[in-house]
């Protein structure tokens, strides 16, 4: 019988959070950023301070596994760091707008411009964004970790970097398991735990072992399990929802494709597919990112809320339920028809 896994998977969004989002253990934090960013000595992270939800731009979409951090650098430089794990739909465009949210949202009315801190968007995908391959059999033009900013298009100048891009495509990992640099140990970290009966030599030192410990299931408290396996559940729900629409599609494409060729019609059923588990991979989450803010206020969620929230298909108002979620007094009062005052931008 294959053993049960030792520890918890960290790019699953209840575990990222307890090992990165806690005040802590915000040391772990600091050294996987100061890895990411490849920060000299005068710009390392020296101290972090995680913005609490006053602090934090207005969004009524999904937020998952982004945590929002102020950083302070050893020059006394302050900047916000926003960190996201979870693939959802129009995924680049939506790291942007998070980001240039972040920025945009600093000031208050009387505010000046010299007050805005920048904006360091850091990304880890379970998935390889830019796929181009120098030849064939070849590298990957843009590298596991990448870097982004402005940079003018004639003379290749690099300004306006107030709002700058990380990300870090955990397929692309090629050092197997001899990890050399911080950022092939934390990638080798996010990729291996899940599937690890021990401590391994590599990752046995440092802050990786200590995210470890932090991960390590027989630490949890019941409620930390519970959270965990609802997470993991959802994470299934939506794979299996894409590969069945996908397939479902592939097979309409298929018929079509006896018409306008096989070819052509696989292309489109995919396609179709694609966009068809997108949507109900997007409802999954977004119930579960309802249930799971409501869960973690405390507040108790009969039987009737659960099957409501969970049986809605329409993304639009379990959106409106989440943004709703964190300031609701009760799990039916988030469910319940909002108010003219909570949408002044409707009149």
């Amino acid at each position: 019988m294959k053993p049960k896994p030792v520890f918890a998977d960290p790019k699953t969004d209840v575990i990222f959070k307890k090992i990165f989002g806690q005040k802590a253990h915000k040391n772990l934090l600091v050294e996987l950023l100061n890895s990411l960013l490849e920060l000299d000595d005068a710009h390392r992270i020296v101290d972090i301070d995680y913005l609490t939800p006053e602090q934090l731009p207005p969004r009524h979409d999904l937020k998952l596994s982004i945590l929002d951090v102020k950083c302070t650098d050893a020059r006394g430089t302050h900047y916000v760091v926003e960190m996201q794990v979870i693939e959802v739909e129009g995924f680049q465009k939506r790291v942007v707008y998070n980001a240039c949210k972040a920025y945009s949202t600093q000031l208050g009315v009387s505010d000046d411009y010299p007050q805005l801190n920048d904006v360091i968007a850091v990304t880890l995908c379970d998935f390889v964004l830019w796929p181009q391959k120098d030849e064939p059999g070849g590298g990957y033009k843009v590298p596991m970790l990448s870097r982004w900013r402005m940079q003018e298009q004639h003379s290749g100048e690099r300004s306006l970097g107030e709002v700058q891009y990380v990300f870090l495509e955990l397929p692309k990992y090629q050092a197997g398991k001899r990890p050399r640099t911080t950022v092939d140990k934390w990638s080798h970290f996010f990729r291996v735990a899940p599937s690890l009966e021990r401590i391994p030599e590599e990752l046995s030192e440092g802050p990786y072992a200590q995210a470890l410990e932090v991960a390590r299931r027989s630490n949890f408290t019941e409620e930390e399990w519970q959270e965990y396996e609802r997470a993991k559940m959802a994470e299934q729900d939506f794979r299996g929802g894409l590969s069945l629409a996908e397939k479902r599609g592939e097979e309409r494409g298929e018929k079509r494709g006896e018409l306008r060729g096989l070819k052509r019609g696989r292309r489109e059923g995919r396609e179709q597919g694609r966009k068809e588990g997108e949507l109900r991979a997007q409802v999954t989450t977004l119930a579960e990112a309802v249930l799971t803010v409501l869960s973690a206020r405390g507040l108790s969620i009969s039987d009737s809320v659960r099957a409501q929230i969970l049986s809605t298909t329409d993304p639009a108002l379990l959106a409106s339920w989440l943004a709703r979620a964190s300031t609701a007094a009760s799990a039916e009062a988030c469910l319940a028809s909002p108010s003219v005052s909570e949408h002044p931008s409707d009149l």
